[in-house]
């Protein structure tokens, strides 16, 4: 059938449309506080840190770039699908704010789609990146009742090399404008309580898929740079102190990167597939802050979600469903997806751990 702009292109049998599922965030001051009632809901966070976080937000005129970026990301989607044939079109919907996953699953249903893939934002396994989304689509069709698409999302990407790639002519741009003579190459990601990393994935592959994943990135990511040596670290820690959550923390890393004789830190948040909140705050204020205070130069890696290579991944992860086409793949920690309905990957899976009360936006 013909395109809207009137080229050639074909209905790829087995799906009728791609569901772009992400975190979401809030894009002005007024939705700030909803939105993070929207994060919390159930977990019984203090008002005053929800006030603490909200400031964050609120430093950045209540805008996360999270929902632009996402849309400059299925619009490059968008071209992609046209440029390869692929009559699909592409929706949006978000965990925790506008446009909400429920409402695109009901457009969906509107629409008369019967079945659609679904990709969601987030590399990794764990119950945050991977589980979550599996009970936020299973939650969306209950919502829209017996009209409700067949949903099935579409596998993780750690390791693919597109995404490696992408971080890493990132993190060489970004070592060329440093300027420091004995940089330190350092890979943030979100964390989370021991626990859930301890839950997360199949229990017979033994737990820790999450952080198993974010470490086989960096090690690709690095080689793919040509550095010999880098460091793992975490970010954006909330909850209670006494909750153990994976360390070290990236400011407190940087002391110890100050103390090896360093003069400088390329920091290269690998946990992240855009420009999230985390990223401008905890990384680009916090720690860029507390390396000036060490007398560290600070730099920061760009995130892939604005090169043109995520988008040719995504589709390429579209082509493994659709034509049967073989992964790539450049590490050999497993990897999850192509799960239907939200229903969950492996029995167990993940287990039943409570995500962070604060996340990607």
């Amino acid at each position: 059938m013909a395109s809207a702009s009137g080229e050639s292109s074909v209905r790829e049998p087995g799906a009728r449309a791609l569901l772009v599922a992400s975190f979401g965030g809030p894009e002005g001051p007024q939705d700030v506080r909803p939105f993070l009632e929207n994060v919390t809901r159930g977990r019984n966070i203090p008002p005053e840190r929800l006030d603490a976080v909200a400031e964050h937000y609120l430093h950045f005129g209540g805008v996360s770039p999270i929902n632009a970026l996402n849309r400059a990301l299925i619009d490059a989607v968008r071209d992609r699908l046209r440029a390869e044939g692929i009559d699909l079109p592409v929706h949006f919907g978000n965990r925790n704010w506008h446009p909400m996953l429920e409402d695109a699953v009901a457009g969906l249903a509107a629409d008369g789609v019967d079945r659609a893939l679904v990709f969601a934002t987030s590399a990794w396994g764990g119950y945050s990146g991977c589980r979550q989304y599996q009970e936020d689509i299973a939650r969306a069709r209950a919502a829209a009742g017996d009209r409700a698409p067949e949903l099935v999302r579409l596998r993780q990407f750690h390791d693919h090399p597109l995404f490696i790639a992408a971080f890493a002519d990132a993190v060489l741009a970004a070592l060329g404008r440093l300027g420091a003579e004995r940089p330190r190459l350092v890979f943030t990601a979100h964390s989370v309580p021991d626990a859930a990393d301890q839950a997360a994935g199949p229990p017979a592959d033994g737990g820790r898929l999450y952080s198993r994943q974010v470490a086989e990135s960096a090690r690709l990511v690095a080689r793919a740079a040509g550095v010999d040596e880098h460091d793992v670290v975490w970010q954006s820690r909330s909850g209670p102190p006494h909750i153990p959550w994976l360390g070290p923390d990236i400011c407190d890393h940087l002391d110890d990167v100050a103390a090896r004789g360093h003069d400088g830190v390329l920091v290269c948040p690998v946990g992240f597939v855009s420009d999230h909140l985390e990223v401008i705050w905890d990384l680009d204020t916090e720690a860029r802050d507390h390396a000036a205070r060490l007398g560290l130069a600070f730099g920061r890696a760009a995130t892939p979600g604005t090169d043109p290579r995520m988008a040719q991944m995504i589709v390429e992860l579209v082509r493994e469903h659709l034509d049967g086409a073989a992964p790539r793949r450049s590490g050999s920690v497993p990897q999850y997806g192509c799960t239907r309905n939200g229903a969950a990957c492996a029995v167990g899976c993940c287990g039943a751990t409570a995500p962070p009360p604060r996340g990607a936006g």
